[in-house]
């Protein structure tokens, strides 16, 4: 072993121990002369007059070879010692910089997160901001009749030590590609704690741009004037008044349902006994609604939800009198009109034979039923809520400063592609669908490309939606609605005609979120005939290892005329259209 060979091996920390060994005199041993070592025949050492400070029983035994080599082992030893403390030190400062760094988060912009942003799933999954970026202008609306927030919180004081906490918050890698599974599946989001959401409410409502008084039709004898489209409950706007209605003003009137009777509710169609309808019109700053019509989903309870969304969130779930039969059969529900956290609202006299369309009316006008309501998330009667409402509220809507969230279809992104989904499947009739999609396309809607960014998609999976009731968004869903009532129930595909209009207008924008962050908030259940065709299990036999999820309100008994499951393709489309006929108007006469 030599010097050389020695700063070889260790050569990674060869800087650090060149200073090492000069500083105890070991490069001047490593470097200096080697004695001079005589033999004789009879081999007895001669040892010059230099060696003579060396031990005398090193010389003696050891030889002069063997010296040199015990100083190098003793100074490599040395040096290993001290190389080792130094880079454990070394170490032990970098773990308290990242420990520091973890606790003030990093300068980069909100933006620029994937998550925050939302991500572009379109061609070649590239990644893109998300329009929900763009500021919205916050303000007061005179209009607006705020409830108070929940008792022992401040609304938009929250105020945290640096950055917002989630800031930095990203998507993990994907899984290789063998782990992957087939279809969609919920990603990670990054929520704050409840007290600190209900903080960051806003302290205003926001201030709707351009629009400021929105007033709806009403018709006690609507007639209809054109061939297609239209409802009595929804009115028969022409052709002209649904262009004007797209020139956003100051002041506005428009169809937007009940169009008879004093007040939605009564006397309008979807008509809701009186002593309720007064329960509605009360104050309230949240809200979540659902609906369940035509006995066509199982309710399901939600999970998570913190005391104070107990104390200060109602849930409220419109079904009709065919769901409410059901679920009275099945001792699901009692007199007090209540299942779990849900309030169950009965509707009567529901405007169309489409269970599916009648879903609709609640889930689009939810302003009209709830004209005092400040904010609302809707989910469908399919999905089970499993994060408390005021975060979501903070995730989807104040922390993007947006008034409308709605998440994006987690494959298809083109209306046109989602036209033929929806004839492949059978959701519902294909001259009503190509009839419509037709007329968006003379109206000039395009395929979805990248020339529309920073719109990541024309597509939403609309099972949810998170809002603001400001006019606008108002005026947005008013308009939705109409295009429902015209054309075909696919609400899909209207989506993005009626915001592009909008957004032409006027600076507004809506969050369209990736749709794995909204299977985070909620789980998807079968829905029910499904549920009750599945085979049991055979008598006695092994429960399965992973048996299907069960929804958490068990509803037993069946009512005549109940659908029988299918088991072939054909069938299976058959079976879709039970709640969806090929009418689109009303109880008497077909949209096109």
């Amino acid at each position: 072993m030599t010097g050389g060979s020695l700063g070889q091996r260790t050569g990674s920390y060869g800087s650090l121990q060149l200073h090492n060994l000069s500083s105890f005199g070991g490069g001047g041993l490593l470097q200096g002369k080697s004695p001079v070592v005589a033999r004789k025949s009879s081999g007895r050492m001669i040892v010059s007059g230099n060696d003579r400070t060396l031990p005398f029983f090193w010389c003696r035994y050891l030889g002069r070879r063997k010296v040199s080599m015990l100083l190098l082992v003793a100074l490599a030893l040395v040096v290993f010692v001290l190389g080792f403390f130094t880079v454990n030190k070394e170490s032990a400062g970098s773990n308290t910089a990242q420990r520091i760094g973890s606790l003030v988060p990093h300068s980069n912009d909100i933006a620029s997160d994937p998550v925050i942003s939302g991500m572009h799933e379109g061609k070649g999954n590239q990644d893109s901001r998300n329009s929900s970026t763009e500021n919205s202008v916050r303000g007061s609306d005179e209009n607006r009749v705020q409830h108070p927030p929940p008792p022992s919180f401040s609304r938009g004081a929250a105020v945290f030590p640096s950055e917002h906490p989630c800031k930095n918050f990203a998507l993990p890698p994907p899984p290789p590609a063998a782990l992957r599974r087939s279809g969609p599946r919920p990603c990670p989001v990054c929520y704050l704690p409840v007290e600190q959401a209900i903080a960051s409410m806003p302290s205003s409502p926001s201030t709707s741009p351009v629009l400021h008084n929105l007033v709806y039709i009403h018709d006690e004898n609507p007639i209809k004037t054109e061939p297609h489209g239209g409802s009595d409950f929804g009115g028969y706007p022409s052709l002209q008044q649904r262009n004007d209605s797209f020139d956003i003003q100051e002041s506005m009137t428009v169809h937007c349902g009940f169009v008879k009777g004093s007040r939605p509710g009564h006397h309008s169609g979807f008509d809701i006994d009186e002593a309720v309808l007064t329960e509605l019109e009360q104050f309230y700053d949240t809200i979540v609604a659902s609906a369940i019509f035509g006995n066509y989903d199982i309710i399901q309870q939600p999970k998570n939800i913190s005391e104070l969304a107990r104390n200060n969130i109602p849930f409220f779930m419109f079904i009709d009198e065919e769901t409410e039969a059901y679920m009275k059969n099945s001792s699901v529900l009692d007199s007090s009109m209540r299942v779990g956290l849900w309030r169950i609202i009965v509707v009567h006299n529901v405007p169309y034979s489409d269970a599916r369309r009648n879903g609709k009316v609640p889930k689009l006008l939810l302003h009209r039923l709830f004209p005092n309501v400040h904010y609302s998330i809707w989910i469908d009667g399919k999905l089970q809520l499993v994060v408390d409402p005021y975060q979501i509220l903070e995730r989807f809507l104040w922390r993007q400063n947006a008034s409308f969230a709605i998440s994006r279809h987690y494959r298809r992104f083109d209306v046109f592609v989602e036209a033929e989904a929806n004839k492949a499947a059978g959701k519902y009739d294909n001259f009503s669908i190509d009839y419509q999609v037709e007329f968006y396309k003379k109206e000039g809607l395009t395929p979805y490309s990248e020339a529309k960014l920073p719109i990541t998609s024309d597509v939403p999976e609309g099972c949810v939606i998170i809002r603001e009731h400001i006019p606008i968004t108002n005026l947005f869903t008013c308009l939705w609605f109409n295009e429902v009532n015209r054309f075909t129930s696919r609400d899909q595909l209207s989506f993005s005609t009626v915001r592009d209009k909008i957004i032409a207008k006027v600076d507004w924008s809506i969050n369209m979120f990736m749709d794995c962050e909204r299977r985070n908030f909620v789980i998807q259940a079968y829905h029910r005939d499904l549920l009750e065709h599945m085979a049991p299990p055979p008598p006695g036999s092994a429960v399965a290892q992973h048996p299907p999820a069960v929804p958490s309100v068990h509803a037993a008994g069946k009512t005549p005329g109940k659908r029988i499951p299918p088991s072939h393709g054909r069938d299976r489309r058959s079976g879709s259209r039970r709640h969806h006929k090929a009418a689109a108007g009303n109880k008497e006469e077909g949209a096109i």
